[in-house]
Formats: C-alpha cells, structure tokens, sequence
C-alpha cells in the first residue's frame, strides 16, 4: 500500500555533556483555547518533567518542537540529550527515559526487550521528522559536485581515492577536480544515520558496496567521528573530506546532488516528502499494532526523488505505570504530529513536514496510550 497523503498517514547520566535540556518555559497563565490552537492534546496546563533521548539529527527539529510546545504548556519541561540512535533506544529499554529518537526502527531483538520494558501492550512508533542525509564535503575551488551511487559507495568503501578520480569527473564535467586525496569521515558511535545511509548505499549500489546495512560502519580506516555534529565538524576541518549528516546540520559545507535516474538531485525537504510518498509501510506481522515502520524506495529512479532520506521515529510505551507520563507524553506527541508543530520543525530543521495519513496513524496511537492496568 502506498502511503499517500490521503491513505497514510537507565537515567540519563550526568556525565554526558552533550545533554540538551530543553526547558518549556514561557507565560504560566495559558488558557485551554491557546493549547488547543497550538497543536497539543489537553485542553488543561500540564506540569512535570518528560526525559527522552536519542537522534542528534532530531536536535534542531526538537528546539523547534520545544519552543512551540512551551507557549501552550509552560508548567512542562522537556529534556532530550542527543545521544544517538543506538544510546536513546538503550536508555528507552532499560526504563531510564520515557522516550527515544530513533533514525531506524527497532529491530527483533529490541522489540522483545520493549515488551519487557513496556508489558504486553508494546510500543508506538511514529515517523515523526522526515529528512534528507546530506553527502557533505570540503573541496576548496569546487561549488557544485554531482555523485552518482557508485562513486558515493566508492568513496564511502574507500575505492575511490583521489578527487581526480575519473568517475567523480565523468560526472562533472564543469569542475576543476584537485589532485587530493579523499578523507571520508563516518560515524563512529552506532547510529541510525548511519544505518540509514548505508541502507541506501547497499539498495542503490549494491556492487560497489558489498556491506550489509548497520547502524554500526562496516569499513576500517577513514575517519570516524561521534555524533552528527562531530562529522560535520570533521569534515570542515579538512580540505578533501566527505562525509554524510543531517541537511539540517549541514552548515556552510558543500552538499553534493545525488544520481537518480538520469538527473541528479540536490537534498531538499520537497524531494525528501517525494520519496516518502513513494515508499511503503513496512508488511510485518510481527511489529506491534502502533508500530508504523516505513520501508523507503532507496534505489528510486523517479524524478525529482532524494533517495538518501532519514525517517527519525519517537519511540515510547503504549502503557506507562503513572498518569502523569501518560498525560505528558500524549500532550507532547500530540503538538509533534500536528501542523503547528510540523511546521516548527521545518522551520527549525528544514525537515519535511509529515502527510496526512501519517498524522492519522499518529493520532491512533497517541490515543490508545494509557496507564498500565
């Protein structure tokens, strides 16, 4: 089935300091029409404190989030540390947090320990921030780079060396190429970026990248950095590097256009929604009802289409053990799937706003969320 827009929709350690506490704070005297107008679920102030970690590529999406949630609940603190992927979906299993960020679904082997954590009711997951992996790079002299799939595994799987490579020329043939090594610089902590990015290197080039998809990078050698933020940081401190990051984070580094079919494509959140739209949901039977997985069309050939796309999930229990978790985390997943607080993370992230139909499946399971019986 299609996912059209009608149809479709453990403690956090101290030590960490990276931890990003985004406190909702603002008037404390909002009415229940402000909260409704403002996308969120309850139609009275809520207090307390929600804990939830993961994705980096979601930091900027949830200042956005976080912001706009604090004017219609200001009595609310919301704290995410951008750990990653693998760290959010570790500390969410283990009970230290009362949600996770998550570029890619959980697999068997955490869906299990989920329903130890959760009981029998399981998880939600929800699509919840849709956008482009961008293929960024430093080349002084070079403001435009078209990469086809085989060279970006090539480069990637460090079979591709130089800049002056004849493949990367064939595919530019306006560019002055340097005689330059290439430095990839990868992830070096687990992450669903990561796993995202080579889930489409391995559907789009499969014989130029023999590796299986992992959030783990599956080649020695290059350079490896923690977090998005530290690869973007890698990249731009060398002449001649490449690496892959959210387009949010991409700053002032180069961002390459991607081959599909016979054009090339630059990352926008347009062309990021296209794909999306194009893809399906995951047919598994063994998810959980409110588990709603997408399988992206990685190796599209279709105008207009970005392939290299990061679907990042919020992940939580469909049953918590008190009330007040359960009113919060309904209220604050409410604001993130509504238009409002969509479109507060487009304008923080440039991420493409969720369809419709994701919205309604959405909305499905916010609402069976409940207190443990």
């Amino acid at each position: 089935m299609k996912l059209s827009t009608k149809t479709r929709a453990t403690t956090l350690s101290v030590a960490l300091a990276s931890t990003l506490a985004l406190a909702a704070c603002g008037a404390s005297n909002e009415t229940a029409d402000t909260a409704s107008s403002s996308g969120t679920g309850s139609s009275t102030e809520l207090s307390g404190t929600l804990v939830g970690a993961g994705a980096s590529s979601q930091q900027a999406a949830m200042q956005g989030w976080t912001a706009g949630y604090s004017s219609a609940q200001p009595g609310v603190t919301v704290n995410y540390d951008p750990v990653g992927s693998g760290g959010g979906r570790e500390q969410f299993l283990a009970g230290g947090t009362d949600f996770a960020g998550s570029d890619a679904a959980l697999d068997e082997e955490e869906l299990a320990q989920a329903e130890e954590r959760c009981g029998p009711s399981g998880i939600f997951e929800l699509a919840n921030y849709i956008a482009p992996i961008a293929v960024v790079y430093n080349l002084e002299g070079v403001d435009e780079l078209n990469l086809p799939p085989a060279v970006i595994a090539g480069i990637f799987n460090q079979q591709i060396t130089n800049w002056n490579d004849p493949a990367i020329a064939e595919a530019n043939p306006d560019a002055t190429l340097p005689d330059l090594p290439i430095t990839p610089v990868n992830r070096s902590d687990e992450s669903g970026t990561t796993e995202n990015f080579t889930e489409y290197l391995a559907a789009a080039a499969p014989d130029a990248w023999p590796h299986e998809p992992s959030g783990d990078w599956p080649v020695a050698g290059g350079e490896a950095a923690q977090g998005t933020s530290g690869v973007v940081s890698a990249v731009g401190a060398g002449n001649g590097a490449i690496g892959y990051a959210d387009l949010s984070q991409a700053g002032d580094l180069g961002v390459a256009n991607v081959g599909v079919g016979d054009e090339f494509v630059a990352p926008t959140a347009e062309a990021a929604a296209a794909v999306v739209e194009n893809s399906e949901q995951a047919d598994d039977a063994d998810r959980p009802e409110h588990s709603y997985a997408i399988e992206l069309a990685r190796d599209t050939s279709e105008s207009g289409n970005y392939p290299i796309v990061l679907i990042s999930y919020h992940v939580g229990c469909i049953e918590y053990e008190d009330q007040e978790t359960v009113d919060l985390v309904k209220d604050f997943m409410t604001y993130v799937v509504s238009e409002e607080g969509q479109q507060a993370a487009a304008e923080a992230a440039g991420s493409a706003p969720i369809s419709d139909g994701l919205r309604e499946q959405a909305e499905t399971a916010i609402d069976a969320i409940t207190v443990a019986g």
